[in-house]
């Protein structure tokens, strides 16, 4: 990636989140109170929910790993006094942002595997190569796929939230599946985390649409 495409992407994502406060701040409603515990490493914030609100709780009940859910949207401080509109702009948010640092680390893996750099032999450093490369391009569907929700999601469209969203997931299915011979994969964590916040916004888009 050259400085002015990682410049951009930058821009792009520092945007994102501009938007995603804005249209937050405006459509708030109160909700229960909460406890939370900083793990004191700067914006990065473990937080421990003891009494998500009934919206929270909600939508994650619908999904495959609630505390998964839960711990996710509370990493965001606006979700205690977020309404649906704002749930939404949150996990659309995260799941941007996710794919697209994704995005960001696989061009890193994918030079330091040109250099030769993690040991193990030439076939296995361009196997590796390959691999990256397959997941580069379903990352950037997937970053593309969340860019169009939050589109849609900006404007009031909601009927295409949660496609994107399983669009996005799927990607990551993708990459993953790539790695299905190998236990090696450096990108195991990022794939199965874009995937749980993916389901999230399904069932988060489903709160406009009432579809299945």
């Amino acid at each position: 990636m050259t400085t002015t495409q990682f410049s951009l992407s930058f821009l792009l994502a520092v945007f994102f989140l501009l938007l995603t406060t804005t249209a937050i701040a405006s459509r708030t409603t109160k909700s229960r109170s909460f406890s939370s515990a900083s793990n004191g490493r700067g914006s990065t914030t473990t937080t421990t929910v003891l009494h998500p609100t009934e919206l929270v709780s909600g939508v994650c009940n619908q999904t495959s790993n609630y505390s998964f859910c839960v711990q996710s949207l509370y990493a965001d401080p606006r979700t205690p006094r977020a309404d649906s509109y704002g749930l939404a702009f949150v996990v659309f948010g995260m799941s941007y942002l996710n794919a697209s640092s994704t995005q960001d680390l696989i061009v890193s893996l994918s030079k330091n595997a040109q250099r030769g750099g993690g040991g193990g032999s030439g076939q296995n450093q361009s196997l590796l190569l390959t691999r990256l490369q397959r997941c580069s391009r379903d990352y950037k569907k997937a970053v593309s796929a969340l860019e169009m929700a939050y589109n849609d999601l900006n404007s009031e469209t909601f009927f295409e939230l949660a496609d994107m969203a399983r669009v996005a997931a799927s990607s990551a299915e993708d990459c993953q599946s790539g790695f299905e011979k190998t236990r090696n994969s450096p990108l195991t964590a990022r794939n199965r985390e874009l995937k749980g916040l993916c389901e999230i916004c399904v069932v988060v888009s489903k709160l406009f649409t009432g579809g299945d």
